[in-house]
């Protein structure tokens, strides 16, 4: 017998598992995101905004709009598949930000006081993976033909960096109060 040392390929059964888990995985980080967008609304954005103006950003009312308003839609994009490397990027821009104006200076755990960088990485790798590697089929990207191939996922986690690093250096003074 010939022995083939190519590898199988992916069976129905095992794209169907793939698409679900990576449905899984959109909806709980999108939704959750989402969430704590959500979060920094609920009592009016006086607080969010000067919390934001002591770590330094500049137009703090305006970051605290933007920051929940990233959060919460491109939460639900994301959880929905819907334009999906588009709301990666938006994600991975958010987080980014996060990381450099609070996270990164405590440290890497997120048990530490004030929360290390840990979960705002993990959450923007989630984002950047499913940006490279596609909603899957149980998305609205699917649905209406709009996902996005590897190249075009890349693309956009670049740009996601890109936009906080333009982001960071308009608006953020560290070390000053808004």
């Amino acid at each position: 017998p010939i022995v083939s040392s190519a590898p199988a390929l992916p069976t129905e059964a095992d794209m169907d598992r793939l698409d679900a888990a990576t449905a899984l995985v959109r909806i709980i980080f999108g939704v959750f995101l989402a969430v704590h967008g959500a979060n920094k609304l609920r009592n009016g954005l006086a607080g969010t905004a000067s919390w934001f103006g002591s770590i330094g950003m500049r137009w703090p009312r305006g970051q605290a709009l933007t920051a929940a308003s990233t959060e919460i839609v491109a939460g639900l994009m994301f959880a929905a598949g819907f334009l999906t490397a588009l709301s990666a990027s938006a994600i991975v821009a958010v987080m980014t930000v996060a990381i450099v104006t609070v996270h990164a200076r405590v440290g890497f755990f997120i048990f530490l006081p004030d929360g290390g960088w840990e979960y705002c990485a993990s959450i923007a790798t989630v984002a950047a993976a499913v940006a490279v590697g596609g909603a899957g089929r149980l998305s609205i990207d699917h649905l209406l033909g709009t996902g996005t191939g590897p190249a075009a996922g890349v693309v956009m986690v670049l740009a996601g960096v890109l936009l906080a690093s333009v982001h960071l250096a308009a608006s953020w003074r560290p070390g000053a109060r808004a």
